[in-house]
């Protein structure tokens, strides 16, 4: 049997199924709220065109209003200042948007505090135990964050210090960059943690992976339907000439 037929042999039978973590998108899909002088893109909304009436009666279609990072989405390099001359979303191989996923899973840890960060020593242990994280890898960040997805105000986690949510320190984003990895994943707003501006350099995600030709997916869900490795990772954002990223329908295939 071909690797294919395999495939679709076991989505028939049971023995692989399909998990989906894209969070639904819909105007209340919490989206990055950045500090004065700082511009914010918009959430969602619907404009319609026509619904079954005069301007349409045998159809309904609308149009889409939002930012190219709204929801679960991707970063594409030329999002940040360090991949400002790489890949654009529409510019992404299609291989590269397919890999297995690797799970690091961190909730314990989150629970106890919001600002956890991700550090070289707990990527070394990860390979000490497992191996060295495969070519073109979808590391992804667990860390129960999602169930925080329809609430926003609990979702970014904001006082007068600013948000509190679990990223990557800079040396855990250098060392990232530097990994096979094709991209990095969240169940949080963004890629960096939520005290991530007042880093050095700010925003060591953004500034690292994206500038390393990595990419970044952002505010998954059902990350506990997947098993730490064995699952494949298929990310699917619009092609869109010249953008900086794309809101994007992510699944895994994860065997039973």
């Amino acid at each position: 049997m071909t690797a294919i037929t395999t495939l679709l042999s076991g989505l028939t039978d049971g023995s692989v199924t399909i998990v989906d973590l894209t969070a639904p998108l819909s105007p209340q899909t919490p989206v990055l709220q950045l500090p004065e002088p700082f511009a914010n893109t918009i959430s969602l909304s619907l404009e319609k065109v026509s619904d079954f009436d005069d301007d349409g009666p045998f159809w309904a279609w609308n149009n889409i209003h939002t930012g190219e990072h709204t929801g679960t989405h991707l970063d594409a390099p030329t999002h940040w200042g360090t991949g400002r001359d790489g890949t654009s979303v529409d510019q992404i191989p299609p291989e590269r948007l397919i890999g297995p996923a690797v799970i690091l899973d961190f909730t314990e840890q989150v629970a106890g505090s919001p600002d956890f960060l991700l550090e070289p020593d707990h990527f070394e242990s990860y390979v000490a135990e497992n191996g060295p994280l495969p070519e073109g890898a979808w590391l992804l960040f667990k860390t129960g964050w999602s169930r925080f997805n329809t609430d926003a105000e609990a979702f970014l986690n904001a006082d007068e210090n600013g948000p509190h949510s679990p990223g990557l320190s800079v040396a855990g984003a250098e060392w990232l960059a530097q990994s096979a990895i094709t991209g990095y994943g969240v169940e949080t707003v963004g890629i960096d943690a939520g005290q991530a501006g007042g880093m050095d350099p700010a925003f060591p995600a953004h500034y690292h992976l994206l500038g390393a030709d990595k990419y970044g997916l952002t505010q998954l869900q059902n990350l506990d339907a997947l098993p730490a490795t064995g699952a494949l990772l298929v990310v699917s954002p619009l092609p869109i000439v010249g953008g900086t990223g794309s809101p994007a329908r992510v699944f895994a295939f994860v065997p039973a």
